[in-house]
């Protein structure tokens, strides 16, 4: 009997340095994650060359698709959110309306951003886009797709899902489809490098493909952009990353880049 008491109190007395090792272990892990407020960078971010393209508080950097401001219809909200002001007009928006661009051409990047729609709700995502006079920038740009997929009817159109959130607009699907509701934030990453394009959508990869290659321009082909635009799957090498205003609102925050070389 004592034998058996005194294996478990050795046996308690190793659970208990086992739990305290463990404990120690995930604090100092714990200690080691640094997070950044929102719509900030950590000192490593900077350290590894990431640019906050959204500071919370202004629209600085930011303007309107062929405009020299940024439209009425986009405000930064006290949460630290850049909102689009839902027309309820769709596409034809508001006179106060537009897409917005942030101010400067990007090549090879790694994009990060979150964003959240509204019951019904659409936007996009917009990158490599050029701006041609009197043209949307969809007429030249890819498109990540935004979207209340439960609602919108945009969700049923399109093959095989390829216009539901996360998807590379009417051409490449989101697979697998783990988009949140609407209200709720979702969290993107869009990395372009020499023509190899990368969609990550709640943290696993969607979309994948790469830019001006064959199979590229068929994909192209059997869209309706050539009806649009014939030079559309000619995608620029260097463009303006833009945010979308379908008549609908939706928020976005936590908006940054790495350049990549």
């Amino acid at each position: 009997m004592k034998k058996i008491n005194s294996f478990l109190l050795v046996g308690t007395f190793l659970f208990a340095i086992a739990c305290q090792s463990g404990q120690k272990k995930a604090e100092e892990k714990s200690a080691t994650v640094e997070e950044a407020p929102l719509n900030s960078l950590t000192e490593k971010e900077t350290a590894d060359g990431w640019q906050l393209l959204f500071d919370g508080k202004t629209t600085t950097g930011w303007r309107g698709v062929n405009k020299d401001h940024v439209p009425q219809a986009w405000e930064v909200t006290a949460d630290g959110t850049l909102h689009c002001i839902g027309s309820g007009k769709g596409e034809a928006g508001a006179d106060n309306g537009g897409d917005i661009l942030f101010d400067k051409k990007f090549k090879n990047f790694d994009l990060k951003l979150e964003w959240k729609i509204s019951e019904g709700g659409n936007s996009g995502i917009f990158y490599l886009g050029q701006e041609v006079p009197e043209w949307p920038i969809w007429k030249t740009a890819p498109e990540m797709q935004v979207l209340d997929n439960e609602r919108h009817p945009d969700a049923m159109l399109g093959k095989d899902g390829n216009r539901q959130a996360g998807s590379l607009y009417d051409l490449i699907p989101a697979k697998p489809q783990n988009t949140k509701p609407a209200g709720e934030w979702n969290t993107v990453e869009i990395i372009v490098y020499k023509g190899t394009v990368v969609h990550k959508q709640n943290g696993e990869t969607v979309v994948e493909y790469h830019l001006w290659t064959d199979d590229w321009k068929n994909l192209v082909k059997g869209s309706k952009f050539p009806e649009l635009n014939p030079d559309w799957a000619n995608v620029a090498e260097e463009g303006f990353i833009a945010l979308q205003d379908h008549g609908d609102d939706v928020w976005y925050r936590n908006i940054k880049i790495k350049e990549l070389q």
